[in-house]
């Protein structure tokens, strides 16, 4: 079963840029689609984006234009490029397979502040 490792945050003034990493611990290359997630605090995970294989990539409404997914199959890695953050972008951020959730790794948090 492949999990994941998140890493890439830390704390960035609003307007600032980060580059998550979700390193998997096996191929991706047959993972039809993978996503990232976020979880604020006292809030229920929300998911952020998703890439599927073929490399279509959907974004919730209010990431769209500032967030970019991709995937490295050769690297059984996936990236999330962050852009114009805002702090209520502040969260853990976790990636996972959509189709088949495995258990959760620690995430990585993401604090925009000023």
């Amino acid at each position: 079963q492949v999990q994941f490792v998140e890493s890439g945050g830390g704390l960035v003034q609003p307007g600032g840029s980060l580059r998550l990493s979700c390193a998997a611990t096996g191929s991706i290359s047959s993972i039809s689609a993978m996503a990232w997630y976020r979880q604020a605090p006292g809030k229920p995970r929300q998911l952020v984006a998703t890439i599927t294989r073929p490399g279509t990539k959907i974004y919730t409404d209010s990431v769209s234009g500032r967030f970019t997914i991709s995937r490295d199959n050769t690297k059984n890695t996936m990236y999330l490029q962050m852009n114009s953050l805002k702090p209520e972008d502040t969260a853990v951020y976790y990636c996972n397979n959509p189709s088949a959730i495995t258990p959760w790794g620690q995430g990585t948090q993401v604090t925009v502040s000023s």
